[in-house]
């Protein structure tokens, strides 16, 4: 007797290779479903098995399919993406392809196409939960609504260009010291051109006076001296991305900045408050600016970066004030509501702001950045940044890298000129050229409304030609295994890329040893008479906070001695036999670290907060209380009771390091191949690193997994564009 559709996913779902939930939701639409239950409840499990992974629905069209206008049903597919293989796979494609589809779809009681409130959505080409549809639908109606232009008098033109150049104002400090530096003193001109090229973003140099320029460059003696290189080398021949994304934001209520470590977002989104808030004074109104992050510990590095950036604008005192320099997550700015997947602020009861930041875009999924734009009121504007090259959200969708995808039509003519006017930068060829020819046919869609909301920036600030991360970084995101290899072969000093052996191994654990006893030391009890007082007890937990998020060991996988969870135990036993911890066979002692993995609203903790369990001997019975710190640099105890679901953190995946940045970032790969090893994965991980990279991997699984790159299926670019 041939095994029906819904018993095939029941044994999918015994096996693991499906959820129970996706099952069950299979089965609870097939008992509802009156024409082809078997098989539209079959269509239910894929779909919701597919936003397990991250898709946002079924392209029920064939992947390599060229007839975009009749594509056939992508039915030879559906086996792999349960995982089979072989036989099984051959078995299950025979039966499913003597299936109507279209038929059992289009006839359906369970699956509508125009919005009525039933179970599952299907447009002509991709089927999806109805919940999923709504908010697809949603967030691309609201951002196109944003990115339309804004009407700029000529005089706001004029005023806000000359901001922008007081904002963005050339510094001659680095170029003269780089000038005077042992390696250049005796350079010759050609390197001393591309030293003046690379430090004033010059991109067309064929008509600049190359002699007069070089006859300023050895003469100067003092940083002062290169003014004269503002009328030798004119803006009209440089470009500075950070200058055009401030430009993009002003012209646009809707803004994305998209960079990869070190490209300057925190320091270009500062620079364009402090325009924006100018812009709002000229209008009598001083702007309520909220900046917000996914995690808390994101949250915490764009207070500290913004409060930095601060500091080294160009600008009144009083302007300084005006801009904000706490950050919060989205969770905490929407207003949680306890024991509900809704929010406080929605539509019918909208923020109350007129500029959201968003840092870290690239974690946002779709529903949270529906539920984002849906609480914002109409007149509010909305700046994204993010890292559109790093791993997607790990719910579903890649909000952040689909919008990006539409830097490839470049700038529209019209808000070309506008840029040059601001930026006085002549040169904005930033769009895949094969698509310059199909502009006029792009120009009558939709397409620049959100193109001519993006800038990417370019230009590594922490990371010069000498640096190996930065390098390796760009070779794993141009998905060319042999220049990636090439890098690692040449001995950079911030690199040390070793093979998975035994000595390696041990060595890794070792160098954590090391590490993470600095940050223990700090968590010892300052003096053993007399009493601690709370304030040094909080400033004592403060320090073993920064000190343990200088390193941190990232992993690839979950399980087993090459991921966290086994990781974990044996850097504890590590840290044990060293007699820095004594655990003492109990789950809570002093010095261990623990992560947040599940939010907790009552308690102000949230997904991926950092805590480390400590005797607090400002209590009268020393008890052991976990410290955390908070987006706004204060620290917070709770009893080890009442932490919410968590982790030990000596070892994290590299999906939960997002949004961090460690000094020395030791990363592990598994020593075989495995699909979760993609090229946003490892790049995420690399680019943790802010000095140093110990990366642990055999080459052959590195080199394959940067050739996978993700795609995650989901309708948003087609309904943008």
């Amino acid at each position: 007797m041939t095994t029906s559709l819904l018993d095939t996913l029941k044994t999918l779902a015994s096996k693991g290779a499906i959820r129970q939930l996706d099952f069950q939701f299979a089965h609870f639409i097939a008992s509802q479903e009156l024409s082809f239950p078997q098989e539209v409840g079959f269509l239910a499990g894929l779909v919701s098995h597919e936003l397990s992974k991250g898709n946002i629905c079924l392209d029920t069209t064939e992947s390599n399919a060229t007839d975009t206008a009749n594509q056939p049903l992508s039915v030879n597919e559906w086996a792999t993406q349960f995982g089979l293989y072989g036989e099984a796979a051959a078995e299950l494609t025979a039966r499913l392809s003597s299936v109507d589809w279209l038929a059992c779809i289009h006839q359906s009681n369970m699956i509508g196409d125009n919005g009525e409130a039933i179970p599952m959505m299907f447009d002509g080409r991709r089927l999806y939960l109805h919940r999923y549809w709504q908010y697809e639908i949603g967030l691309s109606a609201k951002l196109s609504s944003f990115g339309s232009p804004m009407i700029l008098k000529p005089t706001e033109i004029q005023n806000l260009s000359e901001l922008l150049d007081r904002l963005f104002q050339r510094s001659y400090h680095y170029l003269f010291n780089a000038l005077k530096s042992d390696v250049v003193a005796t350079s010759t001109q050609v390197q001393r051109q591309q030293l003046v090229c690379d430090y004033l973003d010059i991109v067309d140099s064929t008509q600049l006076l190359w002699n007069e320029i070089d006859d300023l460059l050895l003469t100067s003696n003092k940083s002062e001296d290169l003014t004269k290189l503002d009328s030798l080398v004119p803006l009209s021949v440089c470009v500075n991305w950070q200058k055009v994304a401030a430009a993009v934001a002003l012209t646009r209520r809707f803004a994305v900045i998209s960079g990869g470590p070190g490209t300057g977002k925190t320091t270009t989104v500062t620079k364009l408050l402090a325009a924006l808030i100018s812009q709002s004074e000229q209008e009598g109104a001083a702007p309520t600016i909220r900046l917000v992050a996914p995690t808390g510990k994101a949250a915490a590095r764009l207070t500290e970066s913004i409060g930095q950036a601060i500091t080294e604008l160009a600008v009144s005192p009083d302007l300084k004030a005006q801009i904000p320099t706490q950050a919060s997550t989205i969770h905490r700015l929407l207003g949680a509501l306890p024991n509900s997947a809704e929010f406080r602020h929605n539509k019918a009861n909208p923020l109350h702001l007129d500029i959201l930041v968003i840092d870290e875009a690239s974690m946002v999924d779709l529903p949270m950045m529906y539920k984002v734009v849906n609480a914002l009121p109409d007149h509010a504007r909305l700046i994204l940044l993010g890292d559109k090259d790093q791993l997607a959200s790990v719910e579903a969708g890649s909000v952040l890298g689909d919008i990006c995808s539409f830097q490839q039509y470049g700038y529209s003519d019209s808000q070309t000129a506008l840029l040059q006017q601001l930026t006085h930068f002549h040169h904005f060829d930033v769009g895949d050229s094969a698509l310059k020819g199909a502009r006029a046919q792009t120009q009558s869609m939709n397409s620049h409304v959100i193109s001519d909301s993006l800038c990417m920036l370019q230009k590594s600030y922490r990371f010069d030609a000498r640096s190996g991360i930065g390098q390796l970084a760009k070779a794993i995101n141009s998905g060319n295994p042999n220049q990636v290899e090439g890098v690692l072969a040449q001995g950079f000093s911030d690199i040390d890329a070793c093979s998975l052996n035994s000595d390696n191994y041990n060595q890794m654990l070792k160098t954590l040893v090391e590490q993470y006893g600095l940050y223990l030391q700090t968590t010892e009890r300052p003096r053993q008479d007399g009493e601690c007082s709370v304030e040094e007890q909080f400033n004592r937990a403060q320090s073993a906070l920064k000190q343990f998020a200088q390193c941190r060991l990232l992993c690839a996988i979950r399980e087993g001695d090459f991921g966290v969870s086994g990781l974990n135990q044996r850097i504890e036993r590590a840290l044990t036999t060293q007699r820095l911890i004594r655990p003492n066979d109990e789950l809570w002692y002093h010095g261990r670290p623990v992560m947040v993995s599940q939010n907790d609203h009552g308690l102000g903790l949230y997904n991926g907060d950092i805590g480390i369990c400590m005797h607090d001997y400002s209590d009268d019975e020393a008890r052991l209380k976990v410290f955390f710190e908070l987006p706004d640099g204060s620290v917070k105890s709770v009893l080890p009771s009442r932490v919410p679901s968590h982790e030990t953190a000596y070892a994290m995946t590299i999906h939960k390091s997002q949004g961090s940045e460690f000094s020395l970032t030791l990363m592990i790969l598994p020593p075989d191949f495995t699909p979760v090893l993609t090229r946003e994965l490892i790049y995420t991980g690399i680019t943790r690193a802010k000095n140093r990279l110990s990366l642990y991997a055999n080459i052959n699984v590195l080199k394959r997994g940067i050739r996978v790159k993700t795609e995650r299926a989901s309708g948003l670019v087609d309904r943008l564009r």
